[in-house]
């Protein structure tokens, strides 16, 4: 009563393919390595540049509105803040020499005492740009506040 090769490969066969479909299941269900793809990095830095990008552009605009707020507002320092106070009164005797020649009475200053633009002038100069006539609006500015071209600019092109 011997075993002939053939029982031996009747046994031996279905457990050799049994053992290789177990490990194929398991080689297949095996969790994946899960690194990130290119892709996604790329994503990642590209969304990383963008903030970085935003944030200088924040930075940017926030130094320039301390750079116009502080030639608009009188300074701290006694002598700028004569001077300041010398520009303001030119200013207010052009706005009145330019309010007396279209007849109007009852004139304010460019720049209140809080430091915000005349809010007559600010609606002039409103007017103007929405007239197309930024360079005038620009001029005007210019005279009445006595600030530098680039400031006046930046003003007139946010109306």
């Amino acid at each position: 009563m011997g075993m002939n090769f053939g029982d031996v490969l009747t046994i031996v066969l279905p457990l050799l393919v049994l053992v290789g479909l177990l490990w194929a299941l398991t080689a297949a269900f095996k969790p994946r390595d899960t690194g990130v793809s290119d892709a996604e990095r790329y994503q990642r830095e590209l969304a990383a540049r963008s903030a970085a990008h935003q944030a200088s552009q924040v930075q940017e605009a926030l130094a320039l509105r301390a750079r116009i707020e502080a030639t608009t507002k009188p300074s701290q320092n006694e002598a700028s803040h004569r001077e300041q106070a010398e520009n303001t009164r030119r200013a207010i005797q052009a706005q009145a020499a330019r309010s007396h020649a279209a007849g109007q009475t009852g004139h304010q200053p460019a720049i209140l005492p809080n430091g915000q633009l005349n809010p007559q002038l600010a609606f002039e100069l409103q007017n103007l740009v929405r007239s197309g006539k930024k360079i005038e609006a620009i001029k005007v500015l210019r005279q009445a506040t006595h600030s530098d071209l680039l400031t006046a600019k930046n003003y007139v092109d946010r109306l």
